[in-house]
């Protein structure tokens, strides 16, 4: 993995659980939709991958396992080779500015 990655639902969906007919969206995920538009020259050092959303979410498994399939979730290599993460939206919007920059959530 070369750069960090961030891992998002796509914009919209129909979830069966509701009949199929009414679309929803991931609010932390439109959170994030909205850093990487104000800041696009940050958000160009990330890999976004955006993925459907029924489980399970393949490209989420293979990043971060099966257990992990939470999103959004930002994903980078350690300098030691090892996969570090974060899919707590708090956790998530710290790395991202203490990674690349972006400014820091007011609490």
């Amino acid at each position: 993995m070369s750069r960090d990655t961030l891992l998002m639902l796509d914009q919209q969906w129909a979830d069966p659980a509701y009949g199929g007919e009414r679309t929803f969206y991931c609010k932390e995920c439109m959170i994030l939709e909205g850093l990487l538009a104000r800041f696009p020259e940050r958000a160009a050092d990330l890999e976004v991958v955006r993925v459907a959303w029924p489980r399970p979410r393949a490209a989420v498994v293979e990043a971060i396992g099966e257990a992990n399939q939470n999103l959004p979730a930002l994903v980078w290599a350690s300098e030691d080779g090892s996969i570090g993460f974060a899919n707590e939206i708090e956790t998530l919007l710290a790395a991202l500015a203490e990674r690349h920059g972006f400014p820091e959530r007011h609490p």
